[in-house]
């Protein structure tokens, strides 16, 4: 770790790149809008055209298992680039549309040969079975007939993900590209790891002219004749016929894309952008959904981090637990079959520790990043604890928690063992190794942690909100292990929750700051700091009641609250920056949890400002799209927020953080027990309107209702259907509740 100067200007004078061997360079803008596709461990990053490698766009690319397989695709009519006159993307994500057209092309000496706006390319692109589908179909709607001279260009670099991301490499694997057939081109590379990978191009019809880099089409087109050629792309695989296949694999992405969407909950409000954000968010996260042998997973976000990690896949359980609590049991299930059994520096592994990442590229394979099997990151075993109780609570799975209690129990043991070396009660982190992260709570960049001063924190660290999860994991636990008969240990672990909060009060509460500090550093002293961590605790029931009305107040104060969502550190703070990855940027699914944490506690009155805030950002958002983040300067009138310009979008746990937020508003819980879902303390904000859920299910039975505000500040709830015995209530803190 470099030692940070105890002037916190002078922080600014050391590249953060220097710093942080894992930052995500960023050149600028891409010159083109960016239009992402996604269908289990393949990607594309494409422009608006629907091409690859021609904007400015360094993430631009078709990707499987963390290499890029395909650097560029376009094509050109006639020697010219086409022109833009539109792009969508489909609601559902299953596919790209581009509608482009030709551009005036001249005859030397003769002027225009062919007017401008005379043929239309409707160009169609999807992803399945590892590969890349594109249609590309040209309509003359002149009244002469046209010759037209298209020639695709293609390449493939097989980039090592965080070589994409800006790290260097003194030595590559070897390329070779060669042509295998009238139709056909296979571009090969074999890495320094050994491993051959492999992309292979079908055109259909056969190209007049095939080269390593180029395919030329010669057609020409009566009046108002359509032309159809189709490219199929397959990632470390044979191609298929690309016509023939081509509506057959749309029908297949389809299907897999939608899977069963009767057996989770709908929603819907009176309010049409809130529910194009909601639309977007499930598009997004069943994109974001990946087959693996242990069930589905919420990859983390695209660009940078499609692949499976562990917190990121824990909270975004949480976030839909009360909507599909399926994707809990395979976020569960993958994530014990790689829990750690041993001691390990190189990837930060002790026995019991829950996966922070896994990599299945060429830099991993070698050990130039340390993410093959990665272990770094200190909440994802509390987190996968509490997620595990919750799941249970949830469903009444026991047969599956029987399953998986050998990995609660080891993780359990990692809390009191590896996870607190120094026995003080507190689950703190210390890089193992001078290549894994330096920070390794949700908030992992290297300047994330520091003192009121600026100073960097030296570790072992222990987070605030670290020991609220710990907290809350204890406590779920607790009912599971009493679920299964056990008893002693169900007492032993609620006496240690209890323990733990106590302390915790004691050495994390600010009385001058009015809030909990940010963390204790490696010597025990409290980072006296304004920050949204302290609202995760707050999210978990480790707070005194007293003492979270002081940390509430504090958030929906102007130095924290935007008036687009709350920042990830006070401004006023020593490192306080509205452009910062985790100090004083706006995190979606972090706002969501302060939500959740409002409602926990009773503290209603600021669940509405922060859900209008962000749903406001998002009307402003591409698609309606929650990004990973975006920057924490203050609202201005008639001005949209401002973009983090490398955030990943989609990104999992900020499509969820929707739906968490909606938990928050209704005041959600359910008791499997009693059959029943109740509404504490209830508080929709008169800009939704009405919400109906439908099809939320509570073990075999199901229930559709409606809650509509009323002008009184309360609520009113309608059944619209119930299948077998459940109810639904509203509890008040008065003690009044109704019940229907």
């Amino acid at each position: 770790m470099l030692d940070a100067p105890k002037d916190p200007s002078a922080c600014d004078t050391i590249p953060e790149s220097e710093q942080s061997p894992f930052y995500i360079a960023s050149a600028g803008a891409p010159s083109r809008p960016r239009c992402i596709l996604k269908q289990n461990d393949c990607f594309a990053v494409m422009d608006n055209y629907g091409d690859i490698g021609c904007a400015s766009d360094e993430a631009s690319g078709l990707y499987s298992h963390d290499t890029r397989h395909l650097s560029k695709l376009s094509v050109c009519v006639n020697g010219e680039m086409p022109l833009l006159l539109g792009s969508t993307m489909r609601d559902d994500n299953l596919n790209m549309r581009a509608d482009l057209t030709n551009p005036d092309i001249h005859v030397d000496g003769d002027g225009i040969g062919l007017l401008k706006d005379t043929v239309h390319i409707k160009r169609t692109i999807y992803l399945h079975n590892g590969g890349l589908a594109q249609r590309n179909a040209f309509v003359n709607h002149g009244a002469e007939p046209v010759s037209l001279d298209l020639l695709f260009h293609f390449d493939a670099d097989f980039a090592d993900l965080f070589e994409v991301r800006g790290m260097r490499r003194p030595v590559r694997g070897s390329l070779k590209k060669e042509v295998v057939g009238k139709d056909k081109v296979k571009l090969s590379y074999t890495g320094i790891d050994g491993k051959a990978r492999q992309t292979t191009l079908t055109f259909e019809p056969a190209p007049v002219e095939l080269t390593e880099a180029t395919a030329r089409f010669k057609i020409t087109l009566a009046s108002r004749e359509t032309e159809r050629l189709y490219v199929a792309i397959k990632c470390d695989g044979e191609g298929q016929p690309a016509a023939d296949s081509f509506l057959w694999g749309l029908f297949h992405a389809r299907r897999d894309l939608v899977g069963k969407p009767h057996e989770i909950a709908s929603v819907n409000t009176s309010n049409a952008v809130v529910n194009e954000i909601i639309c977007r968010s499930l598009a997004d996260l069943r994109m974001l959904m990946t087959k693996t042998t242990d069930g589905k997973y919420p990859y983390a976000g695209i660009p940078w981090y499609s692949t499976t990690f562990g917190r990121d896949g824990l909270i975004t359980a949480m976030q839909l637990l009360w909507f599909d609590p399926s994707v809990a049991r395979g976020v569960l299930k993958r994530l014990a079959r790689f829990q750690a059994t041993t001691f390990d520096d190189a990837s930060d592994a002790q026995p019991g520790k829950i996966l922070h990442e896994m990599r299945g590229g060429e830099m991993a394979a070698l050990g130039e990043v340390p993410f093959g099997l990665y272990y770094g990151s200190v909440d994802s075993t509390p987190l996968f604890v509490l997620l595990a109780g919750l799941y249970v609570e949830r469903t009444g799975d026991i047969a599956f928690l029987r399953e998986i209690w050998p990995n609660v129990i080891a993780a359990l043991d990692w809390i009191d063992g590896p996870g607190d070396p120094d026995g003080d009660g507190f689950v703190e982190y210390a890089r193992a190794n001078q290549n894994g992260l330096v920070n390794q709570g949700w908030k992992d960049s290297h300047d994330a942690v520091f003192h009121a001063d600026g100073s960097l924190a030296d570790g072992p660290i222990a987070l605030v909100e670290v020991q609220g999860y710990v907290y809350a994991a204890l406590k779920v636990a607790a009912d599971c292990a009493k679920l299964l008969g056990e008893i002693e240990r169900a007492d032993t672990l609620i006496a240690k929750a209890e323990l733990l909060r106590l302390r915790f009060e004691a050495a994390f509460w600010c009385d001058d700051l009015g809030t909990y500090a940010l963390a204790l550093d490696g010597k025990k002293q409290p980072c006296r700091v304004r920050t949204s961590n302290a609202a995760h605790a707050m999210a978990t029931g480790i707070m005194m009641p007293e003492r979270a009305r002081y940390v509430a107040d504090d958030l929906l104060r102007p130095r924290f609250n935007s008036g687009w969502g709350i920042r990830t550190v006070a401004s006023g703070e020593a490192r306080y920056n509205p452009m910062s990855y985790h100090n004083g940027s706006i995190w979606p699914h972090d706002n969501a949890i302060i939500a959740v944490g409002l409602a926990r506690y009773g503290l209603t009155q600021g669940i509405a400002p922060i859900f209008d805030g962000l749903m406001q950002a998002a009307a402003y958002m591409d698609q309606r799209r929650l990004p990973e983040l975006f920057c924490g300067f203050p609202r201005r009138r008639s001005r949209g927020p401002t973009l983090y310009p490398v955030a990943c979008s989609p990104q999992a746990w900020a499509s969820g953080a929707v739906f968490h937020l909606l938990q928050a508003v209704l005041g959600l819980h359910y008791s499997l027990p009693q059959r029943t879902i109740t509404l504490r303390n209830p508080v929709v904000p008169m800009s939704i309107g009405e919400i109906t859920i439908r099809n939320m299910r509570l073990g075999d039975a199901s229930i559709s209702f409606t809650v509509r505000p009323e002008p009184s500040g309360n609520v009113s709830i309608g059944v619209l259907e119930r299948t077998g015995k459940i109810n639904i209530a509203v509890l008040l803190d008065a003690g009044d509740s109704a019940a229907a």
